[in-house]
């Protein structure tokens, strides 16, 4: 007769909380990101008390997934490791470094400490995620695959790249407004805003090689390829806020014509990639009738909207061009309008959610 087997719970507890608590994805923090931009527009067009009311919004919501994110840590470890190892999802954590920046540079008006405290939280967070993503794609080793040159399948998440640098670039030129350590601050800036440069027209040399080789997905540019647009203004607006420095301060005096230069020359390439998107979302949609569903994703067309809009209006007003700022001006409304239409699925989504009952993960 055989001995009886040990009995053992059916579950750990650790597989129970796992179930209950939602599986949260990484680019997630794009929600902060699109509110916080948009509450920034909003108050270049004078409407204080809206944008100060969507600013809480980003600020709460920051809170709530910064929780999320913690508790999926903990909950769903490995699904977490593998989206940081896959080159499709890494990138969308630094998602986390720009929704931190984009809030707490709303704040700065009003309490610099937070801008401050929020920049010093975001720094170790950039350096782990800006160098553990990409080397985590380097020096893995897949099984069974063929060890051979290719190139990887560049989406628009890899921008994320560019706008979480470029975020370091402007909560240092918004705190480099005055005090004594305007000049370091400075530096600082102008340091991240090249290293964005320089990640964003490599990037940008990936992607463009994709697209015109046919190396793109058979779905078309999807959502989150609008980010491509939202690298290129978070870029442009980082430049404005670095051109209203002191003109005194080394740096400036050294980069400031090389920042209002590549500057205005990547606003008008941002420009050109709006009517290339929107073909794109008109054919995918329209011509072969996909549906459109709210996801995540749609918070990453509401953000480059919102980044274009304040990057234009700032840049414009900076450098004496009425045209280009009001151009800003118009993008703000269409920013708003985006954002109360994927506000308004999010919330219609939740309800589903919340009368089904929440998925296994």
């Amino acid at each position: 007769m055989a001995a009886p087997r040990p009995m053992s719970l059916p579950t750990s507890a650790a597989a129970t909380r796992g179930r209950r608590w939602p599986n949260q994805p990484p680019a997630s923090f794009a929600f902060v990101m699109a509110t916080g931009i948009v509450s920034s527009a909003l108050l270049d067009a004078g409407w204080t008390r809206t944008s100060w009311t969507l600013l809480c919004i980003a600020a709460a919501g920051l809170v709530v997934l910064l929780v999320g994110l913690v508790g999926r840590l903990l909950t769903h470890t490995n699904d977490a490791v593998a989206d940081f190892r896959n080159p499709h999802k890494g990138f969308g954590y630094l998602t986390v470094v720009a929704a931190i920046n984009v809030v707490g540079i709303g704040f700065h008006p009003v309490a610099p400490a937070a801008t401050w405290i929020m920049a010093a939280m975001s720094m170790p967070l950039w350096l782990f995620l800006a160098y553990g993503v990409p080397l985590s794609m380097m020096l893995r080793t897949e099984i069974g695959e063929t060890r051979r040159p290719r190139l990887l399948p560049v989406d628009g998440t890899w921008f994320l790249w560019v706008v979480s640098t470029q975020s370091l670039s402007m909560a240092a030129a918004s705190l480099a407004s005055g005090g004594s350590s305007v000049r370091l601050l400075s530096d600082t800036a102008v340091a991240f805003w090249g290293v964005g440069i320089m990640l964003y027209f490599t990037l940008t040399t990936l992607v463009m090689l994709r697209l015109l080789t046919g190396g793109e997905n058979l779905g078309g540019i999807v959502p989150t390829n609008w980010i491509f647009m939202g690298a290129t203004a978070i870029t442009v607006l980082a430049g404005s806020m670095i051109l209203h420095l002191p003109s005194e301060v080394p740096v400036i005096a050294v980069a400031g014509a090389t920042v209002g230069g590549i500057s205005y020359l990547l606003w008008a390439f941002g420009l050109w990639w709006v009517p290339l998107l929107v073909a794109f979302g008109f054919w995918r949609h329209v011509v072969r009738r996909e549906p459109l569903r709210y996801g995540t994703s749609l918070w990453s067309i509401v953000f480059p909207l919102g980044m274009f809009a304040v990057a234009t209006f700032r840049f414009g007003k900076e450098n004496h061009m009425p045209l280009v700022a009001w151009v800003g001006d118009v993008t703000t409304w269409v920013a708003v309008a985006a954002w109360l239409a994927v506000a308004l699925g999010m919330l219609l989504t939740f309800t589903l959610w919340m009368r089904r009952g929440a998925p296994a993960t």
